[in-house]
Parts: structure tokens; sequence; C-alpha cells
């Protein structure tokens, strides 16, 4: 194919994939109610899954610290238009996240053809790999971060004569931005994968750097997470555990390609 025609086909890949995030983005905007009512809403309240467990362990240990979100934060519409573009900024982030697996095959089916068959098949699965990592990465952020965060910003105040009468639209942008960020960070086992199969690291460059790394997670933790130690340590726990199975991901990469190496020198020699 020529570099036209390659262009032509990354066309049509990229134009699937915008149609994919626009129907599943009008999907999300028909049903608002359960998107923001059940979903966007929902963490701000006691009766939020986390909430209530978090509650419910600080009953054990005898600790009223842990029942966060008791008090209902109030939300407010500030401009004429603001529910509405709220609505649709909403629903394209919904479209965008529901439609990431279908991004990612899109892609995929575009840069195949251009890899050998034992690259194919060594990278056989890495879209639904890659699926599943952020999906658990912006559950992770939804279920664990995100009530924190609403506790922690929610209620924090310089003055008792300052009251927190949040925006809508601030609200969410918070939402979007911690689990959209976790979302991404939980792909760290698969771009360590490519990043090893190119050469650019490798297992040794990994531990040569591992507390380096711990000073970035911690300072990567800190700006995704309300300034407090616990919501840090949330972050910074799985990230760390992330790292460790990159390093066990580029030491089997590695492994591999010098077994493939090493019989490809002694084929050529018999040869």
């Amino acid at each position: 194919m020529s570099f036209l025609e390659h262009l032509e086909e990354l066309r049509w890949h990229i134009i699937r994939s915008i149609a994919a995030v626009v129907v599943l983005m009008i999907a999300a905007f028909v049903f608002k109610n359960i998107i923001f009512d059940h979903v966007i809403l929902a963490p701000k309240s006691s009766g939020f899954f986390t909430n209530r467990i978090l509650c419910q362990l600080g009953e054990l240990v005898n600790t009223k610290l842990l029942c966060i979100n008791t008090r209902p934060l109030e939300l407010i519409n500030i401009k004429m238009s603001g529910q509405l573009t709220t609505h649709i900024a909403v629903s394209m982030i919904a479209g965008l996240i529901l439609a990431f697996p279908f991004i990612l095959w899109e892609f995929w089916k575009f840069f195949k053809p251009a890899l050998y068959n034992n690259e194919a098949q060594h990278a056989r699965g890495a879209v639904l790999i890659a699926s599943m990592l952020f999906f658990v990465g912006v559950l992770f952020g939804y279920f664990m971060l995100t009530p924190l965060s609403i506790h922690f910003l929610g209620s924090y105040q310089v003055s008792a004569e300052v009251t927190n009468t949040i925006n809508v639209r601030s609200y969410i942008g918070t939402i979007s931005s911690i689990c959209l960020a976790t979302g991404i960070i939980f792909e760290l086992p698969i771009i360590v994968f490519f990043l090893t199969k190119v050469g650019i690291v490798t297992p040794n460059f990994l531990r040569k750097y591992r507390k380096h790394s711990i000073v970035v997670i911690v300072v990567l933790s800190a700006i995704i997470t309300p300034p407090d130690i616990f919501s840090q340590l949330l972050v910074s726990l799985p990230l760390m555990v992330l790292y460790e199975i990159g390093i066990n991901i580029s030491k089997r990469v590695v492994k591999k390609q010098e077994k493939e190496r090493a019989k490809f020198m002694g084929d050529d020699k018999s040869g």
C-alpha cells in the first residue's frame, strides 16, 4: 500500500471510532436519569456502596472518621444553558469511556498488518487486556478515589464563615478527571510490554529506576487525589504493584526474545 492508501485506511478506522463514540454518546444522552442519578451523583450520597462500607468499618473499629459524605453536598448551576452543556459534556465522556475497547480494536486492526506473524501472535489478546485494565482503573477511581475526593474537597473549609456550594460542572470535572486518569494509569503493564518489545526499556532498566519510580508514583498520586495520606496510599500501592507486574512482563518479553534469537542463530549456523 502507498502512503496515501495508508492514510485512507487510517481515516476509515478513525471515522468508525468516532461513529462508535457518537452512538454511545447519544445512548448516554437519552438515559440521563441513569447516568446522573445513579452514576454521577451517587458517590456524594451516604448510601453509596463505598461510603456505606467505610462507615460500617468505622463502626467496627469505633471511629466516626470513616463515615464519609454523611452531609448532603449541594450542587448548583450558575449559567442559563449550564445544565444542557453539562448533559452534553457528560454524554461525550460516557461515550468515550464505553467506546474505548472498540477504538483500541480499530487501531489494532490498522497496525496489525505491519507486524510479523510472531509479533502479532505475541500481541494477541492485547486489546482485551488493555480494555480490562482501563475499566478496572476507571472503576477503581470511581469507587475508591471519587468518594474520598468528594468528602475531602466538599467539606474542607478555610473558615466557618465560608460555605461550600459546589458548581455542578466543577463536581463532574473532578469525577471525570479522576476516573480517566486512573483508567490511563492502569495501562502501565501494556505500555511496558510494547516499550520492551521495541527495545526502549528492559527489566534491568526498570529495576535500576525503581526508587525513582516510587517518587514519581507518589507525586502522581498527590496530583490526582485529595491531599491526605490515606487517599495517596490508596493510589500509590496499586501503582507500585502495577510497576512490579511491568518488570515481570518486561522480563518475560526479553527472555522470549533471547530464545527466538538463539533459535535463529542456531538455525543459521546449521544452514
